[in-house]
């Protein structure tokens, strides 16, 4: 059946068209919201963990309202504006800032906590915020955020999000086709960001963390997501890293991104080239992201 619209890699034929037409004729008392939630159920549109696509449902028959194929009811509220509402944190004020220069064994034990969705989540954007050269930026969809204390501090955070879709040489490394791809692109996890404060200046920490993350991302994906994942990767920029600590702790370099950025629209390349490593979690990784192979 010939796809006439697109949107977040599901292609919408006519039929679809016609059905959401029908639907929203139907239910004419129904708001854009509860709309969304009736095409979610009749499409038995999911996220893994089993609930509802309802915001991508949403964004989909909006673009299709705008696009001339549908014509929605008025929108009875405006929603908050997520950018107003969530503003980057205030920067933390110098509470932890005391020079910790020793060997990874001096620094005694590490505790490694997964603070999304706990009261620690605020002091993690703050950290970001303060001393990340990117600073902080709110994730979108899956994510977990990790702050790392050690001698009743905080001295490094590492933040995972959902992986990018469009990564040509993750995907050959895979060897999964696109159809495989869009089914099963939760299973990996992105690294986002990884920060360890300035004034803490410990050999090989950097490695070891990656390492203690590494081991239990999956399990604490599962509790918040309820679903595992079984490949890590992230970009680094070699004009201003080297990804010794990466390298250190046997992630492999795939390559250097194309510069379109994650989200382009065109072929155009118009961002810095980046380098893409991973890691995977498991020995039959591929097995697990690409079954069907």
């Amino acid at each position: 059946m010939e796809a006439v619209f697109a949107y977040r890699g599901r292609k919408v034929s006519a039929a679809d068209i016609a059905f959401i037409r029908e639907l929203i004729a139907a239910h004419p008392g129904l708001s854009r919201r509860r709309l969304s939630a009736k095409l979610c159920q009749a499409w038995n549109w999911v996220q893994p963990n089993g609930q509802p696509r309802d915001m991508v449902a949403r964004s989909l028959m909006l673009e299709l309202h705008r696009a001339g194929h549908i014509a929605l009811p008025a929108q009875r509220f405006v929603p908050v504006n997520n950018a107003v509402r969530h503003r980057a944190p205030e920067p933390e004020l110098g509470l932890w800032e005391r020079q910790q220069e020793c060997s990874l064994a001096e620094l005694g034990e590490l505790t490694i906590r997964q603070v999304r969705r706990t009261p620690e989540e605020k002091l993690f954007g703050r950290l970001m915020q303060a001393h990340h050269y990117l600073a902080y930026t709110r994730p979108v969809g899956e994510h977990l955020k990790y702050l790392v204390w050690a001698q009743g501090a905080p001295i490094a955070c590492l933040a995972f999000s959902s992986a990018p879709r469009h990564l040509a040489a993750r995907d050959e490394f895979i060897g999964w086709p696109a159809s495989v791809q869009r089914a099963r692109l939760h299973l990996i996890a992105y690294n986002t960001r990884f920060l360890i404060l300035p004034w803490v200046r410990v050999p090989h920490l950097a490695s070891h963390l990656l390492g203690r993350v590494a081991r239990q991302i999956s399990a604490d994906w599962q509790v918040l997501y309820q679903h595992p994942v079984y490949l890590l990767e992230t970009f680094i920029d070699p004009a201003r890293f080297q990804g010794t600590c990466y390298r250190a702790a046997n992630w492999m370099r795939l390559g250097l991104t194309t510069g379109r950025g994650h989200n382009a629209r065109t072929s155009r390349c118009d961002q810095p080239r980046k380098e893409l490593w991973v890691y995977p979690l498991c020995a039959d990784f591929r097995r697990h992201l690409h079954p069907l192979a």
